[in-house]
């Protein structure tokens, strides 16, 4: 396997998708609906990728509200590797957000993520 190409709806933030209670961290339950939602738009089929990875994630924000691009990645890269699209994230060696212009009929955004080995891996 060589690339992998998800659309997933727009991640939760850092705040939303993680919460503490009682000193300890957990996956709220939005976070557990946007990785239900990254493992469906994976699918079944594919193999883990393993080996050096780059990964491109294209981020079409739901509107137009000023946004920390940084803010997309830890929700998205968590939620990836529980799907098993990668084994784990320290396999990323190449990491690019790019800001797309925001799509009219897509009112809750989305991101387009493309997963790429870099030689070596499969």
């Amino acid at each position: 396997m060589n690339q992998v190409v998800l659309r997933i709806p727009w991640p939760p933030s850092v705040n939303h998708y993680w919460r503490m209670a009682r000193g300890r961290f957990y996956i709220s339950g939005a976070g557990r609906i946007f990785r239900l939602q990254v493992q469906t738009a994976r699918g079944v089929a594919g193999q883990t990728m393993s080996g050096r990875l780059s990964l491109c994630v294209y981020a079409y924000p739901p509107d137009a509200r000023r946004r920390d691009l940084d803010n997309v990645l830890k929700a998205l890269l968590d939620a990836l590797q529980h799907a098993g699209v990668y084994e784990d994230d320290a396999q990323v060696d190449d990491l690019r957000v790019i800001r797309c212009a925001r799509c009219q009929d897509d009112k809750g955004g989305h991101v387009e993520v493309v997963v790429r080995t870099m030689g070596g891996g499969a």
